[in-house]
């Protein structure tokens, strides 16, 4: 206790536990995210029950729209990335190796294709990571599920 000068006491009060900057990690971030663009959620009631505040939320998703947080394969409805296996007939005769055309001396490198249904889109291969982020992002919402 201490004296408020005029004859009083002054009340101080002692805050426990966590103080300052909470750190998350990437993954905790993602599947929180992931779980906000879920249709019909409300960001609001994410971020209360996860214990953020709906602020930092709506930054985590603005992350995750950038293409600075990746997002869980499942919240686009994939099941992640699938192989396939590569089958090599003997009898082939060998086909010539694509040429990729130099840029100052340096090779390129190929192009990306993204494949969706009967959808290809083919990108140079130094696209934006965001701007591919969002293409894979509409091509999933677009697709039927």
């Amino acid at each position: 206790m201490a004296d408020g000068g005029d004859g009083g006491a002054l009340r101080y009060s002692v805050i426990s536990g966590p103080t300052g900057r909470r750190q998350w990690p990437d993954e905790v971030k993602a599947r929180i995210v992931a779980e906000s663009f879920v249709p019909g959620v409300r960001v609001g009631e994410v971020a209360r029950r996860n214990g953020v505040l709906p602020s930092q939320l709506t930054t985590w998703r603005r992350m995750a729209k950038d293409g600075h947080l990746a997002l869980p394969w499942e919240s686009f409805g994939l099941s992640g990335p699938d192989f396939v296996p590569l089958v090599v007939e003997e009898d082939a005769a060998p086909a010539e190796a694509p040429t990729v055309p130099s840029v100052a001396g340096s090779r390129m490198e190929m192009p990306i294709e993204v494949v969706v249904g009967a959808v290809v889109v083919r990108l140079p291969a130094d696209v934006p990571v965001a701007r591919l982020s969002a293409l894979v992002r509409a091509l999933a919402e677009a697709s039927p599920r």
